[in-house]
């Protein structure tokens, strides 16, 4: 038993009731009141769950309960999909399990090496070492390979992306966008399809009248309505302001903001405020007629009647039915219309016609038209109407509106920007095909791609599913189902798809898709819990701003990698190799040292380089490949070059160091050598550091440095604690104070790194394979190509009227002969007609269909 504000629980069929009236927005994503009936009387009796009763009383037998019903579905396929790793965490992964087996075994020969070498060295010497000063050298050892084991083992790895997601999720939410997931920052980085709803989030969803051709007027845009008012005689423009004042429901008052607005349908707000702009007050006009009936506006009907009495009643009647809704509707029930001299004429076919093409360039322009009618009656055909059926017949065309829903403010640069970044964008929307295609064109979504219905989609096969979509741009007419099914066909591609939703309906396609964005405004709780990201604003734009910091997050943890990378693989051969040289098995670089550069590598750098602000030429690339490497090949020649200068520094200086310095062997000495090695070593990472913002080609690494005030704040902090450390930490760290010239030779040495990065990006790359150095991942089907296929089907089309024309000219084809009027008299003797052009395409059309009908 369903009553006015009952949820409905389950799946049901109407069985009887009166005027039960059902919200089906939860289920179908459209905010129309349905009315339901027995399938006898000809109307809708499915009942779906999660719907809510408006109005009216009805019983309704059960069907489907809990997980079968449509409803429980839609719950169940939330819970369908469990959250997965992003490719980005799946090569972390593996990269620190590859790093950490290196790590360990770099420590392990080097204590297998080192201690062989103590026992060898200790064998051949006279005097053989007792177990105190055996067990102190091995301790020593150890010490030194658990460095080796903590300076390679990227700990700051984890951290690195951590502080990157958690920079850029409180930034985004600057740009209105709310991360619920932080691993669909990252994942954004890497879309390559967005799926788009149209109303509210391309749209501003604020309805407003720009176009008309009223009692055979027009007015093409708002700068023409004082023009086209003066032409249109007063009491024709009386009967307009009625039609459109009075057959409304919506009125004005305070919106959520608390300001002044018309609240109500966006139709009729919109037509309202055409009111309001011609200098009408609706308020004064409604109160001085007296509303006698009201059919309110019904989806199957799609069209709202309101019956008047007339202060002086007319020639006609003392009753006047207003009528507007659907154009092609309202104009289907209309037998008069009034001209342009507001004189009434008989609707002929020439006169639908041109209303008809009005219908339709309204249309083609994106606009929602609406027809305006109505007629005046008696009180005796007033006393025949009944309250179900709208006396919608006989109607007088008073003309067309043109109703603009505006695209929101650079959602055009939007679209193109994601079509430079290589992102596919399609919109998804439940207006009809020739709305929908319109505003695709004008956000320019729609160019010569694919634009489909949501039933004619659904009637495809799977594999037809999987070869339409790469091309669809638009699918119109659509259900929450559709939005899923595209999304799971996106994805058997091996796409990074992107959705936007509000509805409770949209929860699945937002939970399958990759990276789910609600609206924070109009989207429902399901919704927001489905998704990832969450739009405050509901701004198409917004995704603009996610997509560039998704990449920049990618592009953080990558220059972090490259900056470790370096320094891993330059501490632990320096490491190595100087504790293998040494007579006293010591590294040039001690323990205490090591972790010190250690923390600069990982918490600092991590830091300094996940901090960096996206720009907009990362929208100037295509996104990268799923199953490229995460290390590429140029960021693998900048470590490999930079490791092995940086290591024949270091090297050269510890051989060499001495007789450049003028150092002798001196326990001062020594250690002032150690402590050169290390302040040159701390200074080539400072300067590597700075190479390491560029992951590509580019030569100009100081690029947007400025704009990074964390990196800044970061490179100063790192160059005064070395400073700290080298000329007052000499106990706890094993180095003692430099001369200025010192330091000004381990600094200009340090800085190398920068030049040496312009020579390594300027190695060329022609020996290199395409598929290793290209990582980005191409769409699809590029927009180049999809301009192709259109021209390759036009002049196909063109080819077989062609072929066809010749074929009626081979075969002789004959046609039928015309009509005259003389040609009913046996005897007349009607000169033939020549066929024209239409007539011979005519039927050189039917002979095609014919031949292909049997093929």
């Amino acid at each position: 038993l369903l009553e006015p504000g009952d949820i409905v629980p389950v799946d049901g069929i109407f069985l009887s009731g009166h005027n039960l009236t059902c919200d089906e927005s939860s289920a179908t994503g459209e905010s129309d009141a349905l009315k339901k009936n027995s399938l006898d009387a000809g109307g809708d009796p499915f009942i779906l769950s999660g719907s809510k009763v408006l109005e009216g009383v009805g019983k309704a037998i059960v069907i489907a309960v809990g997980p079968y019903s449509y409803f429980g579905k839609t719950m169940m396929a939330l819970r369908g999909n469990e959250s997965t790793e992003t490719p980005l965490q799946i090569k972390l992964d593996i990269l620190a399990e590859h790093i950490a087996k290196l790590g360990m075994s770099a420590a392990m020969l080097m204590l297998i090496t080192l201690t062989l070498k103590f026992f060898i060295a200790a064998a051949i010497s006279d005097d053989f070492p007792d177990g105190e000063e055996i067990a102190a050298a091995l301790i020593q050892i150890a010490i030194q390979a658990i460095t080796i084991v903590v300076v390679a083992v990227p700990e700051g790895l984890p951290m690195a992306v951590t502080l990157a997601l958690a920079y850029a999720t409180t930034q985004m939410l600057k740009d209105n966008n709310l991360v619920r997931v932080l691993s669909a920052c990252e994942t954004m980085g890497n879309a390559t399809t967005v799926c788009s709803d149209k109303t509210g989030t391309l749209t501003q969803n604020k309805m407003t009248v720009v176009r008309g051709f009223l009692t055979g007027h027009e007015f093409k845009s708002l700068t023409m309505i004082e023009s086209w008012r003066k032409d249109v005689d007063q009491q024709t423009f009386d009967t307009i302001v009625e039609a459109i004042v009075i057959n409304s429901s919506a009125f004005e008052g305070k919106d959520e903001n608390d300001q002044l607005d018309f609240i109500g349908s966006k139709t009729e707000c919109a037509l309202l405020g055409f009111s309001k702009g011609l200098g009408i007050e609706y308020r004064e006009i409604r109160n001085s007629y007296t509303v006698a009936k009201v059919y309110p506006f019904a989806s199957q009907k799609k069209t709202m009647t309101t019956v008047i009495k007339l202060p002086k009643p007319s020639k006609d009647g003392e009753y006047r039915v207003h009528v507007k809704g659907a154009s092609e509707i309202v104009l289907g029930s209309c037998r008069r219309y009034v001209d342009g001299d507001g004189n009434i004429k008989e609707l002929d076919s020439t006169a639908k016609a041109n209303f008809e093409k009005t219908i339709s360039t309204f249309a083609n322009e994106a606009l929602r038209t609406i027809c305006l009618g109505y007629r005046d009656v008696s009180s005796a055909e007033y006393s025949k109407f009944d309250d179900e059926h709208p006396p919608n017949e006989q109607l007088i065309c008073l003309g067309i509106v043109g109703i603009q829903d505006p695209l929101r403010p650079g959602v055009v640069e939007s679209v193109e920007k994601f079509r430079k970044a290589g992102v596919y964008v399609r919109m998804i929307t439940g207006d009809n095909i020739a709305t929908a295609k319109a505003i695709a064109r004008n956000a320019g979504i729609l160019t010569k791609g694919v634009a489909i219905t949501g039933p004619e989609f659904r009637k495809m096969s799977e594999d037809e599913q999987r070869k339409l979509v790469p091309r669809l741009q638009v699918l119109a007419r659509s259900s929450p189902t559709d939005k899923t099914i595209v999304v799971k066909r996106l994805r058997e591609l091996d796409e990074v798809v992107a959705v936007t939703g509000d509805g409770t309906n949209d929860g699945p396609a937002l939970k399958l898709a990759d990276v789910g964005f609600s609206m924070g405004i109009t989207g429902t709780e399901v919704a927001k819990e489905a998704s990832s990201i969450i739009l405050m604003d509901d701004n198409f734009n917004s995704i603009v701003n996610a997509l560039k910091w998704g990449r920049a997050v990618n592009d953080s943890v990558r220059k972090f990698l490259q900056f470790q990378l370096t320094v891993n693989i330059t501490a632990v051969v320096i490491s190595f190799t100087s504790a293998v040289i040494s007579d006293d098995n010591e590294s040039v670089l001690t323990a205490v040292q090591l972790l010190w550069v250690n923390l600069i590598m990982d918490t600092l750098a991590a830091l300094a380089l996940a901090t960096e602000p996206p720009t907009d030429e990362l929208l100037n690339r295509y996104p990268t490949n799923k199953t490229a490497s995460l290390i590429s090949y140029r960021m693998w020649k900048m470590i490999t070059g930079e490791a092995i200068f940086q290591i024949i520094i270091n090297l050269t200086l510890l051989n060499m160091g001495p007789a450049i310095f003028h150092l002798d062997d001196s326990k001062h000495d020594k250690v002032l050598l150690s402590t050169l090695v290390f302040n040159t070593f701390v200074f080539l990472q400072v300067f590597n550091e700075i190479n390491c913002r560029i992951i590509d080609d580019h030569l100009n690494v100081f690029r947007n440095i400025f704009n990074n005030h964390v990196f800044i704040i970061v490179q100063f902090v790192v160059i005064l604690g070395q400073f700290l450390i080298v000329q007052y930490g000499g106990v706890a760290f094993g180095t003692t104070s430099l001369t200025w010239y010192q330091w000004l030779s381990t600094i200009i040495v340090g800085s190398l790194s920068l030049p040496v990065g312009v020579i390594i990006r300027l190695f060329p790359n022609t020996c290199v394979p395409e598929r290793i150095l290209n990582e980005e991942r191409k769409p699809l089907v590029t927009h180049s190509e999809m301009r192709w296929d259109s021209a390759i089907q036009d002049v196909r089309s063109q080819l077989k009227v062609f072929g066809a024309l010749r074929k009626v000219k081979r075969n002789s084809v004959s046609f039928p002969k015309p009509k005259h009027p003389e040609s009913s008299d046996s005897g007349s003797s009607a000169p033939k007609k020549k066929h024209n052009l239409l007539d011979i395409a005519r039927a050189a059309a039917a002979s095609n269909n014919n031949q292909n009908s049997q093929e």
